[in-house]
Formats: structure tokens, sequence, C-alpha cells
């Protein structure tokens, strides 16, 4: 069953259930500084989703369109390359790469030095501190747990109930950041972050490509400028969107399955609730995410099977008795974001370690200041970067907000970036605290401006401390002393 551990050993004092980025985090945090053993237990490959098909893939397939978007708008090296495209090839083959050709084995290597077991095979829940782990051989063992279980188990792409389409083999989110053959042609369904970056990255890639979404604007989680933004820089790379839209059926001629990114047969058609129709080689469902929780075996430990996980602000699932059984990552819902699901099993891990061992809980050992900040970047052209709240969600929450924006051409460190340089930044403060409790950055190279509102955000920084924080000059950074003097001149005006 496993080549990692001793087939016949079935305890440890921490289990994991998925052996993604956040479950390697939640058995190193628990064992670490303890003394504690873990093993973690994995069906598919170490590292899980963000290391093969998502995070990894996807911010490999977008760096070489970015770099030559750019470069086309740079004086000196535009007219070297403004009539030439990607090398499609090189640009798969450097994927391939950094996926380390869904070979996880470094991943395995790095378990074992750092004291971690790897059981391969699909695991349930089997009672209290029990799972049972079935391998692809069909052989089965049973694991219990000294002291927890963590459950990290992700996610996977929505499936819509819509006639035709299960039987049509629509590429998910895996096909898409997996690409072997490329498409001359593709529907996007969805009109979030995985539909604006795998438009971003098709589109790079000589595919002619259609966005079809519900909404009215891309991006609905982060503020509408930005979502405005990336739609506009879509159009003109010649990316079709059609907003306002649901699909009644799909429909393809010869389904089969070819294989994971090739394309699933032949001409697929999608007829719209409008009856309008658009008929494409492939399509991609970016319709959502589904935590793999269906079947797992919470019913053994009195919790439904299937759907969101709810946890404390230690990661422990409400609704089990012993504070045994954690969920980290997407399974839990708050935030389906790779460091925000890491970020969560270091806090789980240390609980483990801490309860295990009967000392007290470090303080604050919480997720809750964590999740205020959630930072996100999504790597379209421009790229979108947030933290926080936005301005809607902050009055929501019954917050009284004061709003400052800047358009980021204004700098002189995104002019000398590039001279047409297109961008905006906000900030969203809570005035009875006067801190920034949401930030927003649009532009190129502006990802790593979102940490620094992180911070800001998490560590509750009063404004008056923000303006001897002195930005580098010419640098996007000088964006937050526009924005600070932004907000102190609209003051001074009494607004």
């Amino acid at each position: 069953m496993s080549a990692a551990v001793d087939p016949d050993r079935t305890e440890w004092d921490v289990i994991v259930l998925g052996g993604a980025a956040a479950g390697e985090n939640a058995a190193q945090y628990s064992t670490q500084f303890s003394g504690l053993d873990a093993v973690l237990v994995e069906a598919e490959l170490v590292g899980g989703e963000c290391s093969y098909w998502a995070c990894m893939p996807s911010k490999a397939l977008l760096r070489p369109g970015e770099m030559l978007e750019n470069s086309r708008h740079v004086p000196g090296v535009a007219s070297l390359v403004a009539r030439r495209g990607l090398d499609v090839s090189a640009v798969l083959a450097r994927r391939d790469r950094v996926v380390n050709g869904l070979d996880d084995t470094s991943q395995v290597q790095w378990a074992l030095n750092t004291g971690i077991d790897v059981v391969r095979g699909y695991g349930r829940l089997d009672g209290e501190r029990t799972l049972r782990v079935t391998a692809a051989d069909g052989g089965a063992r049973t694991l219990t747990a000294r002291h927890a279980v963590v459950i990290d188990t992700g996610s996977c792409t929505t499936v819509p109930r819509v006639p035709g389409l299960a039987d049509a083999r629509a590429w998910t989110s895996r096909d898409v950041t997996n690409l072997h053959e490329v498409p001359r042609s593709v529907v996007i369904l969805g009109g979030g972050v995985v539909a604006c970056e795998s438009a971003t990255w098709l589109q790079s890639l000589g595919v002619e490509v259609t966005v079809v979404h519900r909404g009215t604007g891309l991006l609905r989680r982060v503020e509408p400028f930005a979502g405005r933004m990336v739609a506009d820089r879509l159009r003109e790379a010649g990316v079709k969107l059609v907003p306002g839209r649901t699909v009644n059926s799909v429909s393809r001629k010869d389904p089969r399955d070819t294989g994971v990114g090739m394309v699933h047969g032949g001409p697929v058609t999608v007829v719209l609730d409008d009856n309008g129709e658009t008929t494409a080689d492939e399509l991609v469902l970016a319709t959502g995410r589904t935590p793999n929780t269906q079947d797992i075996g919470l019913s053994t430990v009195g919790l439904p099977d299937g759907g969101f996980l709810t946890v404390d602000d230690e990661q422990a699932v409400q609704g089990v008795d012993g504070q045994w059984l954690y969920a980290i990552g997407d399974v839990c819902g708050r935030a389906l974001l790779t460091h925000m699901g890491k970020y969560q099993a270091r806090i789980a891990g240390e609980a483990i370690a801490a309860r295990a061992l009967g000392r007290p809980l470090a303080d604050p050992l919480s997720t809750a200041d964590g999740h205020r900040g959630s930072p996100q970047v999504t790597f379209t052209e421009p790229e979108v970067g947030s933290a926080g709240l936005t301005e809607q969600q902050a009055r929501a929450a019954g917050l009284d907000v004061q709003t400052v924006e800047y358009d980021m051409a204004g700098l002189a460190g995104t002019y000398v970036m590039r001279e047409d340089y297109v961008g905006r930044a906000k900030l969203v403060v809570d005035r009875a605290t006067d801190t920034i409790v949401g930030a927003t950055f649009v532009g190129s190279g502006i990802a790593d401006l979102v940490h620094s509102a992180t911070v800001a955000i998490v560590a509750r920084v009063p404004l008056s401390v923000l303006w001897h924080v002195v930005p580098s000059y010419p640098t996007a950074a000088e964006v937050w002393l526009r924005l600070l003097e932004g907000l102190r001149a609209q003051r001074h005006a009494g607004s």
C-alpha cells in the first residue's frame, strides 16, 4: 500500500487526510517541536492541487504572456517582439517542469526527511480518530490517531446541472492548467479568478476565447473597478465576453476520454438562455468549487456527508466532541486560497501539539486575525490584488467607512515601468479605529503591494503610523503615499 511506511503500522499521533500543501503544514507544525509523529494519507499526489493542477501550473502558463505583453510596451524592446507570439511548445514544456511532470517524488522525500510518514490510498473516517484506507490495488488497512485527525481533502470543479453538460466531458481546472493540446477555440463558463486567468493564458497561446458568465461584471468578489479593468483588457486582446447569461444546454459531437488536457472529442455547442449559440473546440468549466467531503466517512462521526465543514478559530470541526477532528483548506470554506489553507494548518498544528502535551495554547492561537487580511492576487493582465474587505462588505458589516482611490498611472514608478501604464488603487478605512480594513490594487506588477496592505490590516496599523512608512522611489509602492495624501485631503475638506 505504501512505499513510505511500514505496511503493518496502524497508529500515529496525528493523521492528516489529504497530502496537499496545507496538509503538509499541519503535519509539520503538529510534530516539529512536540515529539509527536504524523502521517499523510493521500490517494493522488503529495503536494496536492496547488502544486500540480492549480497555483503552480497556472502561474507558469501566465508568466510568459505577461512578459511578452510588458515587453511590447517598452521602447527598445517592443520593436523586437511586437509581431512575435509565444513559443507554445516551450511554454508547455516549462509548465511541465514546474509541476515536475506530475511526479511527487520530491514532495514525498521532503515529508520523510521532515519525519512525516506517507500512506498511499483513499482514506475515509471510520469512527472517532479512525481511518479506513483503501489502496489502488483494493487492499485496505485501518489507521488510528492517538490525538487528532486533520481533514485536507480540498475541492473540485463544480459541474452545474445543465442538460448535456456531463456527457460533453468539458474541461475542468485540471485540464486547462495541464493542457497538452491547444484548442483553436474555447468557451469558458464563469467570471471568477479561474475563468479570468484561464482566458488570459489561453489567449496568449493563440486560442480564440469566449467567456460566458452570469453576472454583469467579472471578479465580483473584489471592487467593481477591478473587474471592469480586467474586462477591458480581455476585450482589447480579442476575448469575447458574454455577461449576464446562463447556459440552457450543451451538446458535443463524439465526446470521448482522451486524457487530461487533451481535447475531449468534437466541437462543443453551448445554448444560452436567450437561445444564442456558440460553438468551440473545447468547453472550460470555471463555475466554482465543491468541497471533497461527500465520500470521506463524515457520517461515521455524526456529520452529514458533503458540504463545507464548520470550524472554530483553531480549525477544530464543530459538531464533533473531543476536539480531535480538524479541517483546513478548501473543505472548511473560509477562504479557498492555498496560502490561507497553509495558515490555517499552522494554527491547527500548533493547537494539536499544545493539547497533546497538555500545555496552554499560545496567545493568540486563532485564525480570526489572519482571515481579517485574506490576501489574494489574480494574475490577469492587469493583475488584481486585494486584502481585507471591499467597500460594500465593510458597509454591510456596519462600519463607518472612508474610501480613497488613486490612478496608479500617475506614479513615477509605474511610468518607468510602462509609459502607458493602466492601474488603480483603493483603500477602505474604518473611521472608528482610523485603520485600513480593505485595500485593492490593479495594474502590472502590483502583487507585492498586497503584503504591505495585509500587514496594515491585520496589525491594525493606525493611519498616523502609516505616514511614517516611507515608500521607495521610484516604485509602485509610492501609491501608499498618494492614497494617504488623498485621505488627508478629504479630511481637511471636511468629507
